[in-house]
Order: structure tokens, then sequence, then C-alpha cells
């Protein structure tokens, strides 16, 4: 998987062009009060598609967040796909000015990816984590340890992006995909690790440690 260093993601060129060439048209016709609305939107659209180095933390077994934002759930839940049993479950619910970038949670081994087009519900919506578009990776560490972590469209958001394909060994921290504009991240643990977050902290991708495997 190719580096993604960037100050600001890839994916936002576009948006950021096109909004900036119709901010110049609107200021070369002298449209004054337009080409300060278009300026805002182009510099928030940078601002949306930031792209910061993150410090992940040093620790045996750790789980990081793969998302800012903030956690929203918290506990058990019967995971159908893969899992097949009650496992442990956190959803991270970015809003339109957290950092959309997503980060890997562990180290590991993308064994299965899966996407569902789906509706766009509230992402804060429970019914979300069934119903909404959403993109997922399931990924083995060295010790057998499974863990999948979901990206899932909001609102928002219309556009799902992930990096990796299957065979491909993640580094944690690594940035492996974004969502444009609101979302929510779900990530599924076995049962046996020791979450170490709280319904309505605040995460910080990379760098807010979730828990630990066992």
């Amino acid at each position: 998987m190719q580096n993604r260093n960037q100050l600001i993601a890839t994916e936002g060129y576009p948006f950021i062009a096109l909004f900036g060439f119709v901010t110049l048209v609107f200021a070369l016709l002298g449209w004054g009060f337009l080409t300060l609305a278009l300026l805002g939107l182009t510099l928030f659209t940078v601002y949306f598609f930031r792209n910061p180095e993150r410090v992940v933390p040093v620790g045996d077994n750790l789980i990081v967040a793969p998302a800012d934002g903030k956690v929203i759930y918290v506990g058990e839940a019967y995971e159908e796909r893969y899992f097949k049993e009650q496992v442990t479950k956190i959803s991270i619910f970015m809003n339109v000015f957290n950092v959309h970038v997503n980060r890997v949670p562990c180290d590991g081994k993308v064994v299965d990816m899966f996407y569902h087009k789906g509706g766009f519900l509230n992402a804060s919506l429970d019914k979300a984590s069934l119903e909404n578009e959403q993109a997922g990776i399931l990924m083995e560490t060295e010790n057998g340890q499974k863990i999948l972590f979901v990206q899932i469209a909001g609102l928002v958001a219309r556009r799902i992006v992930t990096y990796p394909v299957v065979g491909d060994l993640l580094k944690v921290g690594m940035r492996y995909g974004l969502i444009r504009f609101g979302s929510r991240v779900d990530i599924y643990l076995p049962s046996s690790c020791d979450v170490q977050v709280t319904l309505g902290e605040k995460t910080v991708a990379a760098e807010t440690v979730l828990g630990t495997f066992a």
C-alpha cells in the first residue's frame, strides 16, 4: 500500500481545485459576496481534508482509535459476518469538523474485506451499523487475534475510500482510508480485550488507546 503522508488528503484535491477555480471566476467578475462565500467554502474544504501526522503510543497489544471523533457506543454486540458471536463493539462518530482520514488500529494482515451499498441514515443512530453504506476490513494479528473495523457513511457522506487490499500487511497508525463529510467507524474486538475508553470520550486517530488484546 503506497505512502499517503501528504498534509492534505489527495481525495480532496478535486474539490479544492473546483471551489478555488469558481472563487477566482467570481472574483474576476466582481461578485464580492459570492467570492467571499466560495472562498470560505474552499478554505473549509482544505480544512476538512487535512491529513495531520500522529504519534502512535508504544506498548504491547495496543489497539488505537481508527478515527477522530466521539465514542457513541461501548459494549457487547453480536457480529454476524465474521465472528458469529458476542464481541466487544466500539463506535466512533465523526462530525464534519473532525479529521476524516482513518488509521489502522493495530498491526496485522488483511484477511478479508467487504462493501455494502446501503442508505445514508444519521451515522449516530444504532441502525446505521446495519443499513448505511459501509466498507469493512477484517484483520488478523500475528498472534491470531481478529479485529474488524468498518467505515460507515452518514447523512452527508456519500463516498467511502479504502486503500488496502486482501493480503496487505498493515502497521498500527497507518492511514487506510477516509469518509467524505461526516460518518462513523465501528470496531469489533474479541470479548477478551481490555477496553480502556468510555462512552462520550473524544478520540484522536492513531493516538487514543481503545484497549488491549488479552
